[in-house]
């Protein structure tokens, strides 16, 4: 199914298809291409408008009768670390960071195979072969970096974010870690060191993707404070994770037509005599 606004870009939407948050729910995706000269500008825009990127293609979840899945992101300026975030950044505090371009290797993907095949054997990346991990790092029409996370005393990998930078923030694309540190909290060290590059580098959010009301597996992002979703059109300030059941009921989710309608697209630049 095609939605086409006034001006490009067009819209489609997925087939449902199981959700792999809530049991029984079906989900669908609203996305749109990223290309030529205006991507970046186009991303921006977009990703302030609850969208994510997946290689050339930005999507926000669509589904038919239900708007549990929420963008988040966090404030860098309202964070304040928890007792247990220090603990983790202590824990941490020997591993060392490197920021590359947007290159896959060997390494990455070995890394990237324990971390799927302990977390997520039955998800939908668990069939991705080198070649499509490739295309994962390397397909990208906007400003991308990897950052790779290594432990000195082993001289190895444990830890890899494909991360955006877009005008407003860093998105945290993909993060995959070693699976067999569960006390090291690899995940969210990852999420705290990206707000001290946020921080340093003097952008205002650190984007975390989305979090799923009624979700256990998305429980971790409603432990950052500072934290902001976009819902009704808008980013707002995280209150009690409970206080948002409501957007799983089948009356929440606005047409898709209604949807398009909505979306802010960024000027158009025009050229020529």
């Amino acid at each position: 199914m095609r939605h086409t606004l006034p001006i490009a870009p067009q819209f489609y939407v997925t087939a449902p298809q199981p959700c792999p948050y809530l049991e029984g729910r079906m989900e669908r995706k609203l996305f749109t291409a990223l290309q030529g000269e205006d991507a970046a500008r186009l991303n921006d825009s977009l990703s302030q408008q609850g969208f994510r990127r997946s290689q050339n293609v930005l999507y926000r979840p669509s589904c038919a009768d239900c708007a549990a899945c929420l963008s988040a992101r966090i404030d860098v300026s309202k964070f304040r670390p928890s007792k247990g975030h220090k603990r983790t950044a202590r824990r941490n505090g020997n591993i060392q960071r490197r920021a590359t371009s947007p290159w896959a290797t060997e390494d990455q993907y070995a890394l990237f195979r324990q971390y799927l095949e302990a977390r997520h054997a039955d998800g939908g990346m668990a069939d991705m072969d080198v070649f499509e991990f490739a295309a994962m790092i390397e397909e990208t029409p906007i400003r991308s970096r990897v950052v790779e996370y290594t432990d000195p005393d082993e001289d190895a990998l444990i830890a890899v974010s494909l991360t955006d930078v877009l005008e407003d923030g860093l998105s945290m694309v993909y993060s995959f870690y070693r699976p067999d540190r569960p006390q090291a909290s690899l995940g969210t060290y990852m999420i705290l060191d990206h707000i001290d590059i946020a921080r340093e580098a003097g952008l205002p959010y650190v984007y975390l993707g989305y979090w799923v009301a009624g979700s256990p597996k998305m429980g971790y992002k409603a432990r950052f404070s500072g934290l902001e979703i976009y819902r009704h059109g808008q980013w707002s300030p995280m209150t009690d994770p409970d206080a948002y059941q409501d957007d799983t009921h089948p009356l929440s989710a606005d047409p898709i037509a209604e949807q398009v309608a909505n979306i802010h697209l960024p000027d158009r630049r025009w050229t020529g005599g």
